[in-house]
Order: C-alpha cells, then structure tokens, then sequence
C-alpha cells in the first residue's frame, strides 16, 4: 500500500511541516526561500544553496516585455539556413551567424533568456568574445539545450522519443559551469 507525505504551509505562522497522516515528520535540511506576490496567498520554494540563483534567474527570464531566444538548432538544422543564402555548413560560417544573433543591437531590451546549442554554449564570437558573456552582458539568461533529439521508439506506431538522460548530471554540470542557467528538455 502506498502513502504520501503532505507538506502544510502557513504564510501567517511563517513556517511549514510535513505531515504524514496524524504524525509530524523531521523536514529535511533545506533552504527555505519565501516569495510574497501581491496577491494575499504565499508561496513557498524549498531549494538547495542555490536557491537565491534560483529565483534571480527565474525573475530575469519572466522579465515583463521580453522573451526567450530559441537558438538552439542542431548543426545540421543551421546549415539548412546557411545553404538557403549560399553559404557552406562549416563551424566558421555558424559562429559568424551565432555571432549576428547575440550581438544584435539592442538585443537585451526584447529577449531575457537564450536557449543555446551545446556548441553555441562552448564558442566564442568572431571577434573572440565568449557568446554566453556576451549574452550576460545584455542581461539575457544563457539556457541549454540538455535533450539528444528524437529516435524511433521501438515497436510503436512512428512514435518518437527523446534520448539524452544518459550523462545528463555529469552534462548539465559542465553547462552549468560554462554559464548555462536553465535548461530545455523536448517532450
């Protein structure tokens, strides 16, 4: 038989308990970061040390007026733009259009967040600037793109699934590392 454990929040007490049936259960060591909207409930955020990160990232990326960059294209899905204007697909004609992208004018009032390609994360722009600071720079959370793409699922009917959960913690380590502070996963 299954059980559960209920975590009862107070926003007037200003504390939280798990409970489970009639027994108060010992909550786990975790920061606790208390967000109070203008509307008269509270919400309560359990979160590890980077918690603070957390929320700084979420606020920037649900900044008012602006949106999410989706550049994460595959090499091959940007050489299909590169050969639509006559270029080759080469490693040098993606960062140049890369490039373009992150440092176009004004790009930071309009965009808040830039999901990245796991390339895109690592490179430089043509005149040797780090893309993701060159995002930071403009205020423009850098994302990633975590997920390996789409294969056949095995005996289905062209259904599809997405692979990329092999490696994904040591993956999304080394993002993090290099700057990336969200992640996107295709469903």
């Amino acid at each position: 038989m299954a059980s559960a454990s209920l975590l009862k929040s107070s926003p007037v007490l200003d504390k939280s308990e798990f409970v489970k049936g009639s027994q108060t259960l010992r909550q786990p060591s975790v920061s606790v970061v208390r967000c109070h909207p203008t509307a008269p409930s509270s919400l309560t955020i359990r979160a590890s040390s980077y918690a603070g990160e957390l929320v700084k990232t979420a606020k920037t990326v649900a900044s008012p007026g602006r949106g999410i960059l989706a550049m994460d294209e595959s090499n091959a899905t940007c050489g299909k733009r590169l050969a639509s204007i006559g270029l080759e697909n080469t490693e040098a004609n993606r960062q140049a259009y890369r490039t373009l992208l992150v440092t176009a004018p004004g790009l930071g009032q309009y965009i808040s967040g830039a999901i990245l390609f796991e390339e895109t994360l690592y490179q430089s722009t043509t005149d040797g600037k780090k893309m993701v600071d060159v995002l930071v720079g403009q205020n423009i959370v850098p994302g990633i793109k975590v997920d390996k793409g789409l294969v056949p699922l095995v005996g289905s009917n062209n259904e599809s699934w997405c692979q990329g959960l092999d490696g994904l913690a040591s993956r999304s380590a080394a993002y993090y590392q290099q700057g990336a502070r969200f992640a996107k996963w295709r469903t």
